[in-house]
């Protein structure tokens, strides 16, 4: 992931920032306890698409 987009991309949901979990390649949302995911590099960031992180994931 390019780090200038990381720092310019935020939740589509609460507009709240976002964790980059590099070996899941995920982009997380602690707020909305969402992650979502990157694809061939690329964020997708469509609820839709997020995963709803368990009870035991931060």
């Amino acid at each position: 992931m390019d780090p200038r987009l990381l720092e310019i991309l935020v939740c589509p949901l609460c507009k709240g920032p976002l964790d980059y979990r590099k070996e899941a390649q995920e982009l997380v949302c602690k707020p909305c306890r969402l992650a979502y995911p990157i694809r061939d590099g690329i964020p997708v960031m469509l609820e839709d698409d997020a995963r709803a992180l368990g009870a035991e994931e931060e």
